[in-house]
């Protein structure tokens, strides 16, 4: 059986012909982190942001460009075809304790002990049960029938980067006919924790091995498609709870594998950190509003991408205290105007 062509095959040797924006025209980037069951923060956020400045209007429609990862990818699927951050939210809580099983307590917790040791070797949750509920909220929708413009990071089975993309430029020909379902699966099939994810014969893992915090693919695209100056672009970026990470005394005095176990949390950690960063540079750290959970107090433990339990009990509050030292500047800043949907080159929505 022959391979698909590799992604990268189709690469412009040139630059990209940027399309014409108005001069005094804001372009609004909604950049939404991954970070599994913890998407419940971000989706709290927006909620609330509905309910407090939208009279429950889909937060989506206030914005150019939306990019996510993983669960935030999830979630940026959803806001591009009008589904509300209320619904999202509610979907989250009404499914994660089934996409997310907890290893219940038992005797000398042989359960956790096991699922540690499977996971060794087998990834620890059932797809099915993700598909489930996605399939739900996006029915047969393709990423052609999204009203906002779309970038959604997932890498492929070449292990080469892979971003899902709306028809927004004439050189993004390839993603409109994806159904959503397959998107939403690819972005969020995180190592570990589901199986690789296959589409035929594609293969695709999550985006947040590379891009956990998205804001540098939006930014980068909306920069490169149209003909915009970069203190015209204002970006909304949301993480779902940091983590500050400093050596261990393994790791200095060690620094084998154990020690370094925990290094792809290191890594995602410090990726969204940079990304923040060359985002800040290139249009201005006052043209970015970050919002994230801030770091466990010392002595607790951050919580799990897994941990519905935790997640769904304690990130809804945190959520609201970043809106109500947050919102106002929001909504002077993003939700001053609907944004029209975006005219797309080729699909269902085409001229």
């Amino acid at each position: 059986m022959s391979q698909p062509p590799r992604r990268s095959s189709g690469t412009l040797p040139g630059l990209r012909e940027p399309l014409p924006w108005p001069a005094d025209k804001p372009f609004r980037i909604l950049s939404i982190d991954g970070g599994g069951i913890r998407g419940i923060l971000p989706a709290a956020m927006l909620s609330e942001i509905e309910k407090r400045y939208l009279g429950a209007r889909c937060v989506g429609d206030y914005f150019d460009l939306i990019t996510g990862t993983s669960t935030g990818g999830i979630i940026a699927l959803g806001l591009a075809i009008g589904k509300t951050a209320k619904a999202i939210l509610d979907l989250y809580i009404e499914h994660g304790d089934r996409v997310f099983p907890p290893a219940r307590y038992n005797v000398f917790n042989i359960r956790k002990a096991w699922r540690w040791i499977h996971s060794t070797r087998h990834h620890r949750y059932d797809p099915a049960e993700l598909e489930r509920p996605l399939t739900e909220i996006f029915g047969s929708s393709k990423i052609g029938d999204a009203e906002r413009r779309l970038c959604i990071p997932s890498f492929d089975g070449f292990t080469e980067v892979n971003v899902f993309k709306t028809p927004h430029h004439p050189d993004y020909k390839m993603d409109w006919k994806e159904d959503m379902v397959t998107a939403a699966m690819a972005t969020a099939a995180a190592p570990t924790y589901f199986p690789v994810y296959k589409s035929g014969q594609r293969m695709f893992a999550d985006g947040g091995v590379w891009a956990n915090n998205p804001v540098m693919i939006g930014l980068v695209d909306a920069l490169v498609c149209y003909q915009l100056q970069r203190r015209q672009v204002h970006i909304l970026s949301l993480g779902t709870g940091d983590t500050e990470i400093r050596f261990s005394e393994g790791q200095i005095l060690y620094g084998g594998l154990w020690d370094w176990k925990e290094i792809i949390s290191s890594a995602m950690h410090l990726q969204s950190q940079n990304a923040t960063g060359q985002a800040g540079l290139l249009i201005g750290r006052d043209q970015l509003v970050r919002l994230n959970a801030p770091p466990p107090a010392t002595g607790q433990r951050p919580i799990e991408l897994d941990d519905y339990a935790r997640a769904s009990a304690e990130l809804p509050a945190i959520a609201k205290k970043l809106i109500d030292a947050n919102g106002d500047v929001i909504r002077d800043r993003f939700l001053f105007a609907p944004a029209a949907p975006y005219p797309a080159v080729y699909g269902p929505r085409a001229n």
